[in-house]
Formats: C-alpha cells, structure tokens, sequence
C-alpha cells in the first residue's frame, strides 16, 4: 500500500487543476485514471481548438437543483485566472461570438499545460489503473483504493472522474456509484446539449431538410436561445438545439417552441408582401427570406401553393405561424453517444461550496461534471471544471 496525501481519480480538466492546487501546497498528489492519456476530453473539445471559458462566465449559465452552489467556486476562480496561466506558458487564444475563448492553436496546448504544471509541482500521474475497490479505512482515517496498477492510500480523495457523456473516450458512471456507496444522494442524469430526435411523424415529413442551417430562436419553460438550428436526417441540432436540450425533458410532455426568422415580424412582413407582390406564389415570396427548400417542404404539408392575392389576413397568420410558432415534437435526444455533458449527478446539497467535500464524509470531494452542475454551451463547462478543482485543490 503506496502513500500520498492526495488521490484523486480522474485526470480530468477538474482532476488536473485540483492536482495542481493541491501540489502548489506541498501535498503529495497520485491522479489515477483508466484511460491511456489524461485528458482526452479536453483534448476533442471544440473541435480540437478547446473553448476553454467564456467572458460572461455568471451562475445563470448553469443548471443545478442547488442554483447557488456553483457561485462560490466560481468567484475564487475566474477566466482571467486561466488566461494568466496560459500567459505563463504563452499559449495563444483568441474570442469568439458570445464570449467564448479558444486555444489559437490546438487544445493540446491546453493538456500540456496543465501536465507541465503537474511535473512542476511533482503530481503522479498513474494511467491505465483500473480501479477494483475504494473505502474508507475509519481506524487509520484514510481512504484506500486498490487498482490494477497497484494499491494506495490517502487522507483526500478527490473524485474527478465526469459524466456519461462521450462514451467513447471512456466516460463510465463510476463517480456517481462511488458517491452512493459513501450514501450521497445523486441527482437523476440525462444528456445535455445533445441533438433532438424526430418523432415518426416528423421523420417523414423533415428529414427531406437534412443539411439545412438557418438562424431560430428556441423557447421551452422560461428559458430562451437564440442562435443557428441544423436539420439532420435524424432531427435536429446546432448551437441552439445543443442549448436547449439541456433543459427538455421526455417526462414533461411538452413541446420545444420554433421561431424562424425570429428578427423579423413574418405576418407583418407578409402583409406587405401582398401589397407589393400581389400575384407571385407565397412560397416564392417566403424564398426571398428563407431557404427554398425549407419554403417548399412547409408549403406542400400545408398545402399553400396559391399567389399570395388569394390569402386572407387571417390566412396569412396562419402561414407565418408556420414558421414562426412551430411546436415540436422530441422523440428523445440521441444520447450519451454524442451529449456534450451530462446533467445531472452528484448532489451539491450535500456538499460544501467552498471547498467541494461531503458533508457527511470527512475527506471525501467531489470536482467537476461528475456534480449537478450542468453549463450552457460556450466554455462553461470547463469554467466549472477550472474553479471546482482550484477550490478542492485548496483544502484537500
């Protein structure tokens, strides 16, 4: 049985920055992981370019059954912490639409980073461990873990070790069946900012759409995104399907509101058209400002095929509420396959804010996108993931 102050499972964005923080003060750090590289999920983020943070990093931007628990992290550690650590090591960003800030180069600029910093601060890194068993020793009053890479034990243990999301890189509910075993109530999970599915009905009549993006505004409950949808063969995605999926849930039963061209006043606009352009078919006046094949799939279900001249007013409504109050439908998202996070997980109600340890279990923390603390699309989630394991980091 090897000894270290520290062990923490998961060599996560979390799970590295906890390392880090924790190896700045002196302890000695083991990360254990299953995977052959730390990492991986920063490593595809972005599209290999890692949308590390956001500008506009504020509560708001995340989901939790405890709203305020992420406030306190994420005040101790902000953007501009992480951009001086890049600066450290002068890797290049640059800002994109809506805040959100990408590596100029590659996010593996961002891994070896926070590996320098590891070495720096004499972190062990333990890769391809399968973890067997962990528990809590009371008499010596630690935590012991016994792995296929060797046996350890520690006063900390840091869970670190994600969500469901992206399967294919490993991602197993191991974190959350570790929270139940220590008695920590977890939050139900399901995927976020994942694609929509269509139900059967709206297969056969959209996905002749696949390949179109267009700008729309998403509504369901009280929360809003405005941004561009993607028609798939299988449904639909985009920023702004990603964004609202987080939210849309099967057992509510209620639709996800659609409004194309969501700058413009359509009725109205037809209106006008019909003063204007009185003998030109409605589809051909609807092309002027939408793509022409969606113009021509929504006019033949509906059976509009006639100059705009011979449309009533009320007509007319009826025409721009087409696209502008589309109800739709989800049969289901498409899963943890290709989810961006989970949402969901370990509940923060039972742990501290200020320092990420269980209440009901001295030495025990948990980091990350393992908790109930789901992000918005845009750098977030590894906002979240930079701030929960700084905070860990301080104390364990």
């Amino acid at each position: 049985m090897i000894d270290f102050d520290v062990l923490i499972i998961g060599a996560s964005a979390a799970g590295l920055m906890c390392a880090i923080e924790a190896g700045k003060r002196g302890r000695k750090v083991l990360i254990l992981d299953h995977a052959d590289k730390a990492g991986k999920k920063i490593r595809i983020s972005g599209g290999g370019k890692c949308n590390f943070s956001n500008y506009e990093v504020s509560a708001d931007h995340y989901l939790s059954d405890n709203k305020h628990f992420c406030k306190s992290a994420l005040s101790r550690y902000q953007y501009y912490d992480f951009l001086s650590l890049l600066a450290n090591y002068n890797i290049p960003w640059h800002e994109r639409e809506h805040g959100q800030l990408f590596c100029d180069r590659s996010a593996n600029d961002i891994v070896q980073m926070l590996l320098s910093e590891c070495n720096k601060y004499s972190v062990t890194l333990q890769l391809n461990a399968t973890i067997k068993t962990i528990h809590h020793h009371l008499s010596i009053n630690c935590f012991q873990a016994f792995s296929s890479a060797g046996d350890y034990q520690a006063q900390s243990l840091v869970v670190a070790t994600g969500g469901l999301s992206v399967a294919k890189m490993g991602a197993t509910d191991f974190g959350l069946r570790l929270a139940q075993q220590f008695s920590i109530n977890v939050i139900a999970t399901r995927p976020g900012l994942v694609p929509l599915m269509y139900n059967d009905k709206d297969r056969t009549r959209y996905q002749q759409l696949s390949g179109i993006a267009l700008f729309a505004e998403l509504s369901y409950g009280n929360q809003v995104f405005t941004e561009n949808l993607l028609f798939t063969h299988k449904g639909i995605s985009g920023p702004v399907v990603l964004q609202i999926s987080s939210y849309w849930q099967a057992e509510q039963a209620q639709s996800i509101h659609i409004k194309l061209l969501p700058e413009l006043d359509l009725y109205e606009w037809l209106i006008q058209q019909k003063a204007k352009q009185a003998n030109l078919l409605v589809k051909n006046i609807l092309a002027q400002k939408l793509t022409k094949r969606l113009v021509e799939c929504f006019c033949f279900l509906h059976g509009i095929d006639k100059a705009i001249k011979h449309y009533h007013d009320n007509d007319l409504q009826k025409i721009a509420d087409m696209f502008q109050h589309w109800h739709f439908w989800p049969d289901g998202t498409e899963g943890y396959r290709v989810a961006e996070v989970t949402v969901g997980g370990v509940d923060t109600n039972e742990l501290s804010s200020k320092t990420m340890q269980a209440k009901n279990q001295s030495g025990l923390y948990f980091i990350g996108e393992v908790l109930d603390v789901t992000g918005h699309l845009g750098g977030y989630n590894f906002q979240w993931a930079w701030s929960s394991g700084y905070s860990a980091g301080q104390f364990v």
